[in-house]
Formats: C-alpha cells, sequence, structure tokens
C-alpha cells in the first residue's frame, strides 16, 4: 500500500499545493496533526488540501482541538485521538495534541503524561501508530537541546512493537527517523513522506 504521509503544514501553501498533487498516486493519506496556527481559521487551512480526493486519517495537533477537526474535516478523512482504525487491513491507531504539556497555555491542545498513556492503553496492535508527538528520546530533540517527546508514547511503542509509528510537532526534527527496538519512528514535517506498507496478518 502506497502511503502519503505529513504534518505540521501550518497553513504552508506551497507544501499543500505539493501534497494535493502528490496524493494522486497515493492509496492512503496520514496527516499527523497541526494543520494550523494557534487554532486561528482551521476551515481555511483545510481548505489549502480538500482537493485532495484520497481516503485520509488525521489526528489533531496541538494547534487544533480535536472538535474542532472532527467538525472541519472533509468527508474522505477520519479523525482519530485515542482510537483505532482498519483500512483495507491496515491497523492504524492515532493519538493527537501534544504530549507532555507545552508551555504556550491558553490556545494549545495537550495531553499530561497520564493522559496520554490512559487513551494509547486502548491500542493493543498497530502496524502505523500515528502521533502528533514522537516518543521520548527519538526525533524529539528542540533547537535548545531538550527532548520533548513523550514517554506515554514511548512506552506504547516498546509494549506493541508497531513497525512504523509516525509523528511530528518538533520542527527540528523533519524528516529524521530513528529505531525503537523494532519500530521505525518517522518525525515526518509538511513536505510529505512516502511510505510502503504491507499489512502484517
Amino acid at each position: 500500500m502506497k502511503i502519503l504521509a505529513f504534518s505540521d503544514l501550518h497553513r504552508a501553501r506551497v507544501h499543500a499545493a505539493r501534497l494535493v498533487e502528490a496524493s494522486k498516486e497515493a492509496d492512503l493519506v496520514i496527516a499527523a496533526g497541526d494543520f494550523t496556527n494557534h487554532r486561528q481559521d482551521l476551515a481555511g487551512a483545510l481548505a489549502l488540501i480538500s482537493d485532495i480526493s484520497t481516503p485520509m486519517v488525521m489526528v489533531p495537533g496541538n494547534n487544533e482541538s480535536e472538535a474542532e477537526l472532527r467538525a472541519a474535516a472533509p468527508n474522505n478523512a477520519v479523525v482519530l485521538h485515542g482510537e483505532a482504525h482498519e483500512f483495507e487491513g491496515l491497523k492504524l491507531f492515532g493519538l493527537g495534541y501534544a504530549v507532555p504539556v507545552t508551555p504556550f497555555k491558553d490556545w494549545s491542545c495537550d495531553l499530561d503524561e497520564a493522559e496520554a498513556a490512559a487513551m494509547l492503553a486502548n491500542c493493543d496492535a498497530a502496524d502505523i501508530l500515528i502521533s502528533h508527538s514522537p516518543p521520548k528520546g527519538v526525533v524529539d530533540v528542540a533547537s535548545n537541546g531538550l527532548s520533548l517527546g513523550s514517554t506515554a508514547v514511548l512506552d506504547t511503542i516498546k509494549r506493541i512493537a508497531p513497525p512504523l509509528v509516525v509523528c511530528g510537532h518538533i520542527h527540528d526534527c523533519w524528516g529524521q527517523s530513528a529505531m525503537v527496538g523494532d519500530s521505525r519512528v518517522m518525525n515526518l514535517g509538511p513536505t510529505g513522506t512516502w511510505l510502503d506498507v504491507t499489512p502484517q496478518n
């Protein structure tokens, strides 16, 4: 299965246009959150990719809430936040928001580690784990040198060993990947990453 995956579009018109064009070759599009900025005009942000007709799976970032994304998502999209979804035999599980809590306060959609762990407890298995936030210590280092990923996400990867984990959130690590055991973790960014995935039995 040919999958186009991205994160952190943040209303970037040039990237959006390229994603729309690339999506014509995809069987599935995965979007790992942060479509807009500071929770402003999400509908306008999603309009930039409204010409994507391929089935999509989305998780909310910390720049849009779950409710906002569910209300604005196109008809060809499934929104996941602490939920599983199966697409043509491919098992997906999605968790949105920033984990742990950011310093951005009033506008940012965040979960603390305990809240994230409770939501991830619903995940028994996945071919692809979609998380807006990266796991702690993996593709999660900001420009100030701090590791900003989630221990709950890391613990879940160790528990279920998904073949692939896609995330975003930490812009300084866009395009980077690393291994956690047998799981490949990819911090996507907005340019679009091609994945060739075969559903497991």
